[in-house]
């Protein structure tokens, strides 16, 4: 993930201009990684150290997506929504 790319992800997902590490933009973030993985798992399919992280990141944004579902549901199917994620 390029800088940039993670900038425009905090930008889109923060509450205000200093919010970076609210459930959303770290749920934001994580999407992000998770499909950027997926399109190197389509070129290097042996490539299993990546398999093991990629399993680790849609697991911790599993938890994070539970503990905002818990805390704030309307924000919980907002980001559900934008970030194109089914439950």
């Amino acid at each position: 993930m390029q800088r940039a790319e993670k900038k425009e992800v905090i930008a889109n997902f923060a509450r205000d201009k200093k919010d970076t590490g609210s459930p959303e933009v770290q749920i934001a973030i994580l999407t992000t990684r998770i499909e950027n993985l997926k399109e190197h798992l389509e070129l290097h399919k042996k490539d299993n150290h990546s398999r093991r992280w990629i399993m680790l990141m849609v697991a911790k944004r599993r938890k994070m997506l539970n503990y905002l579902k818990n805390s704030n549901i309307e924000k919980y199917e907002e980001i559900l929504s934008k970030l194109n994620l089914r439950k």
